[in-house]
């Protein structure tokens, strides 16, 4: 039950379900390419096309749930996720239903990011400050990780290859969005007579800090853009060399390289520290070194050399979202935290865009320089990190103290005139 010692996994499960169904498209891009015939350029837009539905519903759910509370705003994540799932399984030929279904997952999937990643946080109160980013983060990427897995484990030696993993996350979504109605609401909502104008609660003002700008910003597109290259490029690639199971091969690329995320993350509490960007730094260490071995391994074709870069680039891929979670967690107040998280996961999500974009540039460049120009991008932001990610916590800090006493004053004037009248 929702009331015992752990209140906030109905959320976890709710967010694992949901990702299960944004991400277990994933492996199957190798079998759309047969199957439905299309092109590696709309195979890869099918797969950020989710991202279309992302970002709104992160920009927009984030801060509404801080100011509507969390219910209201993650209820619907799970009747979203299942009707993508649906028009997935019931359209495999048909590209634009298709783009239809991952968006409406999107969506779904951009409501539990922002908004059930801070109930988790909310509920995990009492624990280590860092378990509520720290849940978030597993059950994200045990979700796309489980979901991989499965639907292209079925799509390779399952009957009905296009409907039956669909039809699995169905299921699973039903009953966890069922769990879910129990889980309390945390955040207070102000009375409506109080409440400032909606406008100004889309507003997300430590987005414009110079912390989040020099050492989060760097750092949130090589979230997704790391799994991305990982477990959309290098399984395209390695078509003609994986023998009669191409989809099951490239299942373990999406499992190995998030198995290896999910490794990193449980390690993520003694790498992240409050007194300085250290996890953020080794992230793009990582990063770096996934970056080159990807560019090795997409002029070799070896497969060991790609399933050690799936591994190396999962880790960077871990390691950076825990360290962008726990950033945003020391930045924000109660009254943004959802809204900055929003923030933070929709500049992560446009690294999905990576393997489409690589894909259109492949005509005129080759796969190794690409990657080449990766690990220089990579360099880059470990450079502006490390440049300045020194100074900024004292002044985070005493923000937050700020923050926290207009907040209390706000609230206790809102309660005093409620009494008055």
């Amino acid at each position: 039950m929702s009331g015992s010692r752990r209140p906030w996994l109905p959320v976890a499960a709710a967010l694992m379900a949901v990702a299960w169904g944004g991400n277990e498209f994933t492996p199957l891009l190798v079998m759309y390419r047969q199957v439905s015939s299309f092109s590696a350029v709309i195979v890869d837009m099918l797969l950020g096309a989710y991202v279309l539905g992302i970002v709104p519903a992160l920009l927009i759910g984030g801060p509404l749930s801080d100011r509507y509370g969390r219910r209201p705003l993650m209820l619907p994540a799970a009747p979203l996720s299942l009707a993508g799932s649906l028009l997935l399984a019931l359209f495999p030929q048909t590209s634009p239903l298709l783009a239809v279904g991952r968006i409406l997952c999107g969506i779904a999937l951009g409501l539990v990011m922002a908004v059930g990643g801070t109930w988790i946080t909310e509920l995990s109160r009492g624990d280590h400050p860092d378990a509520g980013p720290r849940r978030s983060a597993l059950a994200l990427t045990g979700g796309f990780m489980v979901g991989a897995g499965v639907s292209g484990s079925l799509a390779e030696w399952a009957p009905w290859p296009t409907t039956l993993s669909y039809l699995i996350h169905i299921v699973l979504t039903l009953a966890t969005g069922l769990w879910l109605l129990g889980v309390p609401e945390t955040r207070e909502v102000e009375p409506r007579a109080t409440r400032p104008k909606l406008r100004d609660d889309l507003r997300v003002p430590p987005f414009r800090h110079r912390r989040f700008l020099l050492v989060v910003l760097p750092l949130a597109p090589w979230v997704f853009g790391a799994v991305g290259s990982a477990y959309a490029v290098l399984p395209g690639l390695m078509l003609g060399h994986v023998g009669d199971t191409p989809i099951a091969f490239s299942a373990l690329m999406t499992v190995v390289t998030l198995g290896a995320g999910l490794g990193v993350q449980v390690l993520g509490k003694a790498i992240d520290t409050d007194r300085s960007a250290r996890a953020s730094v080794v992230s793009l260490v990582i990063l770096v070194a996934g970056m080159a071995l990807a560019a090795g391994a997409s002029r070799t074709l070896n497969l060991a050399l790609v399933l050690a870069a799936a591994v190396v680039l999962g880790c960077g891929y871990g390691l950076a979202l825990v360290a962008g979670l726990s950033e945003v967690r020391r930045m924000a107040t109660a009254d943004d935290l959802a809204g900055l998280t929003a923030v933070y996961y929709s500049i992560g999500y446009l690294g999905f865009f990576v393997p489409a974009i690589l894909a259109v540039l492949a005509t005129w460049i080759s796969y190794p320089v690409m990657f080449i120009f990766g690990v220089l991008a990579a360099a880059a932001c470990l450079a502006l990190v490390l440049k300045f990610s020194h100074g900024h916590l004292g002044i985070v800090a005493l923000e937050r103290r700020f923050d926290r006493l207009e907040t209390t004053l706000k609230h206790r004037l809102a309660a005093t005139l409620q009494h008055r009248a």
